[in-house]
């Protein structure tokens, strides 16, 4: 059975999916959880359920092709009763090609698909198609004081009015209300002017038309209040492939070697870019995952709404490119910094010409598991 999640992004459909998710897979025999994005990486995505739906361990599965990947995945599921989510489905030729490792053994195991466009929702799912609709009005406050008061009701009778006004702008999509609660709850001293002055800067958001424009639009207003050494910090982000897993302690140790930590006596830089890390998690500019007995974030990952704001900025501050497959999205004649994100193993001779005028390389190459890696050549 396959039941598909539809709805605009930032509706939060892959909370919803991952919810269910956690809460049933202990049901089945196996399950696994995967991202397929814009530009999906087939080998990719077979790679990591097999993993997820195996207890073997594959020491060279990259170096396998589409249909031993597809074959062996079969072989695991065919008897057995599970779980599987595809998360993040943008084309119905993806869907085709992952259904192939998915087997209809009459088990009862469930497929969960999420997705932005009715056409592949009703393409993969012909038991279910479940359409997220956009928070109530009720429910939109309750997110809002959530966030902000750390508390479903605790909204001060001096902010109700302009409350009001915000939730209409953010138009019910949780990815709104929350970006823009977190960035009232970086607010020092709460007071109706502040919240006017963002109620004001928000635009006409949500009220009229629900485009992923004026989403944009709400995105970019937080990124413009951050505090001006969390902006390169947020940007770096970006040279990591969409839906990638980016270990914090790595992060946070990129971004100290790059200078994007200030230096504080009392205080040794990673600490403080631990703090940065922190800060970026509150204002909900990144996703914690991953975490500890303690609570405590092992990694982060990128709402791709975000990751698409982020990309749209980085030629107009010069930041960094972006090589994807054999194509360097830039103009640019001083290039700052490349990240490399593709299969290949042989760097294109595009990027050996540019080395000489680049501050760092940096590579992403999934066929050595994803060996991550600066080269410095200033």
């Amino acid at each position: 059975m396959v039941v598909s999640i539809v709805g605009i992004g930032g509706l939060g459909k892959t909370t919803l999916a991952n919810s269910v998710y956690q809460r049933l897979k202990g049901g089945f025999q196996c399950h696994a959880f995967v991202s397929v994005s814009l530009k999906p990486d087939i080998k990719k995505i077979f790679s990591s359920i097999l993993r997820q739906v195996s207890n073997k361990e594959y020491q060279n599965a990259e170096a396998w092709n589409h249909t031993e990947l597809i074959d062996e995945i079969r072989s695991i599921l065919e008897r057995k009763r599970y779980f599987i989510v595809i998360d993040d489905l943008w084309e119905e030729n993806a869907w085709k090609n992952i259904k192939c490792a998915l087997v209809d053994n009459n088990f009862g195991s469930r497929i969960i698909v999420t997705t932005r466009n009715i056409n592949v929702a009703n393409f993969t799912s012909k038991d279910e198609v479940y359409e997220l609709d956009t928070l109530s009005e009720e429910d939109s406050g309750r997110l809002l004081c959530k966030r902000v008061f750390n508390e479903e009701d605790g909204i001060y009778s001096e902010l109700e009015e302009v409350t009001k006004k915000i939730l209409k702008k953010c138009g019910g999509i949780p990815l709104a209300i929350i970006t823009i609660a977190s960035m009232l709850a970086s607010i020092p001293n709460t007071t109706k002017y502040e919240w006017y002055r963002v109620c004001n800067s928000m635009g006409s958001g949500f009220e009229k038309y629900k485009t992923l424009d004026n989403m944009r639009n709400i995105l970019h207003l937080s990124y413009s209040d951050l505090p001006s050494y969390l902006k390169p910090c947020l940007l770096y982000v970006s040279m990591f492939p969409e839906d990638y897993e980016i270990p914090r302690r790595h992060l946070v140790r990129l971004w100290v070697a790059e200078g994007f930590v200030a230096e504080n006596q009392g205080s040794n830089s990673y600490d403080i870019g631990e703090s940065y890390f922190n800060e970026l998690v509150n204002r909900s500019m990144i996703m914690p995952v991953d975490m500890d007995e303690y609570g405590v974030a092992r990694a982060c990952r990128v709402h791709d709404m975000i990751l698409d704001l982020i990309i749209s900025l980085l030629a107009q501050e010069n930041f960094c490119n972006i090589l994807d497959g054999l194509h360097l999205k830039s103009t640019l004649c001083k290039i700052r910094r490349i990240s490399l994100q593709s299969e290949q193993m042989i760097l294109p001779k595009k990027i050996i010409c540019l080395v000489s005028v680049t501050d760092s390389l940096f590579l992403f190459l999934f066929m050595i598991m994803l060996l991550l890696f600066i080269y410095d050549v200033t």
